[in-house]
């Protein structure tokens, strides 16, 4: 919501979207106060605040967020694909085909961004809801704006395609650590879920879920053996969703509890 002293703080804008590490629809992501530290597999990228961008659909993406003053405030509008549509049909706008590969877009500032932020603020209620109709239309807004100031987020926003395919191998060895399901791996790199698994078996000699789980214990015994992390540190970067079930993989394949190592 935004509040009446005019300073931006904490809202979102859009259907809801999967906390995976698999980023389904593009949003645009402001951020208020805080720092912002993401990665998609092949650069690191830190936003710091009144800094904004657009994060990509199709991507693996992990963020650690840093609070200020134990505060953390960012604005997020999706631009779902069924709203992208309906703009495109609305406002005449070809498809595209994305120039370029990165996870995280920044965009240049735009005196015209933190003014729209400020407009949002009138049409939220005291719970932070807005009704959806309004929602729409500030949307369209905030789009129109971002396309008029650089009009190659086209080829981004518009480009309703399907990954291609690429190099399964160089893939999963360079995205091992992102904790999203075999279907995601499957469909990022251009295959059905079928034929991933044959050629990955093919290529690792184990199932996708078995080398997963080898190839992030191998970089957590590393990490700790050698660089000195301590697991409560690395379990959540490599993959594990708990503590524990770190612990007793880890103690299952090597046949010494992680701390022991430390």
């Amino acid at each position: 919501m935004l509040t009446k002293a005019n300073q931006i703080t904490s809202c979102y804008l859009g259907p809801q979207i999967s906390p995976e590490q698999f980023i389904a629809e593009h949003f645009f992501l402001y951020l208020a106060k805080g720092t912002l530290h993401g990665y998609d597999g092949h650069a690191h990228y830190t936003l710091h605040p009144g800094e904004y961008c657009i994060v990509r659909k199709n991507h693996l993406a992990r963020y650690t967020k840093i609070r200020d003053n134990d505060t953390f405030e960012k604005v997020v509008v999706i631009f779902d694909t069924a709203f992208l549509r309906l703009f495109q049909q609305r406002h005449h706008t070809p498809d595209a085909a994305a120039s370029n590969h990165e996870a995280f877009f920044r965009l240049q500032p735009n005196d015209r961004v933190p003014a729209f932020l400020q407009s949002l603020m009138p049409y939220y209620t005291p719970g932070g809801k807005i009704d959806e109709t309004f929602a729409q239309v500030k949307r369209e807004e905030l789009l129109l704006i971002l396309l008029q100031s650089d009009p190659t987020l086209a080829s981004i926003l518009f480009d309703f395609g399907a990954p291609e395919k690429i190099d399964l191998e160089a893939f999963m060895n360079r995205n091992y650590k992102f904790n999203v399901s075999i279907e995601r791996f499957a469909y990022l790199t251009g295959r059905s879920l079928s034929v991933f698994k044959k050629e990955f078996a093919g290529i690792f000699q184990q199932t996708p879920s078995r080398w997963l789980i080898q190839r992030r214990l191998q970089e957590a015994r590393f990490l700790i053996h050698e660089q000195g992390k301590k697991p409560s540190e690395i379990y959540l970067d490599l993959g594990f969703e708990d503590l524990s079930h770190f612990s007793f993989a880890f103690k299952k394949k090597f046949g010494v509890a992680p701390t022991r190592l430390e």
